[in-house]
C-alpha cells in the first residue's frame, strides 16, 4: 500500500521564500504543499476548508500578525499542527506563540532536511522545536520566578493568554463569570496591571505560566 503524503499549508508573505518552501517539501517523497497563503486572513479562510496535516506559519505578515493567526485556526482546528518558521528568535515570539497553540518553533535558517524532519515528527505528536529555542524555554524554566498567583489564578491567567473569553474561562473551570471576573480582578492587583494586554504580557515576561 503507498504510504499517505503528509499535507503541509503555508503561510509566508516572501514570495521567493513562499516557493523555495513549495518546491522543498513538494520535491521530497512523503509531503505534498498544495496550500500557500501570503497572509493570515487568506489562511484563516482557506485553510479551515482544505484541512492540510501541518501549517508552517511565519510571524510577521502583513495585516493580522502570524502569532494571531494561530490562535484563530486552533479555535476552529484545535487538532491542527502549526509550526512556526520565522526569523524571530526573541523570548515573547517564542511563548506568543506557543501560547497561541503552536505545536512547534523553527527558525527560517533550518537546513530542508531538518524542516523535513521537523514536519513529519510534529504530525506524529511531536513538539519540534530548533536546537537553541528548545535550550531559550529550559533556561526560562530553570529562571522561572516565584508567583504570587494562586493556583487556581494561574489557571484563569493561561486561558486568558490563549485569548479565551470570560464566559469560555467560566465553562472549562466548572464557576460562574462573575467568580470569574473576581479572579481577574485578584491577578491584575496581584501583578500591578490594568488590562488584559499587561496582564499577558508580564505573564510571558515573567514566566508565570
Amino acid at each position: 500500500m503507498k504510504p499517505s503524503l503528509i499535507h503541509t499549508a503555508l503561510v509566508e508573505d516572501d514570495h521567493e521564500i513562499r516557493q523555495l518552501l513549495k518546491l522543498i517539501i513538494d520535491g521530497s517523497p512523503g509531503f505534498t504543499c498544495n496550500l500557500a497563503f501570503e497572509d493570515a486572513e487568506s489562511a484563516i479562510e482557506g485553510i479551515p476548508r482544505y484541512r492540510p496535516d501541518i501549517v508552517l506559519m511565519d510571524i510577521d505578515l502583513p495585516g493580522m500578525s502570524g502569532i494571531s493567526c494561530v490562535r484563530e485556526l486552533k479555535n476552529t482546528m484545535p487538532d491542527l499542527d502549526i509550526i512556526m518558521l520565522t526569523i524571530k528568535e526573541d523570548d515573547e515570539s517564542v511563548f506568543e506563540s506557543l501560547c497561541a497553540g503552536a505545536s512547534g518553533y523553527l527558525v527560517k535558517e533550518t537546513p530542508p532536511v531538518e524542516l523535513l524532519a521537523a514536519i513529519q515528527e510534529a504530525h506524529q505528536g511531536g513538539a519540534p522545536m530548533s536546537a537553541h529555542i528548545a535550550r531559550k524555554i529550559v533556561s526560562s524554566f530553570h529562571a522561572v520566578r516565584k508567583s504570587p498567583l494562586s493556583s487556581r489564578e494561574t489557571e484563569v491567567l493561561r486561558m486568558l493568554c490563549k485569548g479565551d473569553n470570560y464566559k469560555s474561562i467560566a465553562e472549562a473551570i466548572f464557576v460562574s463569570t462573575n467568580t470569574v471576573k473576581a479572579h481577574i480582578k485578584n491577578i491584575y492587583k496581584k501583578l500591578h496591571v490594568h488590562t488584559r494586554a499587561e496582564a499577558v504580557s508580564k505573564a510571558l515576561k515573567d514566566r508565570l505560566i
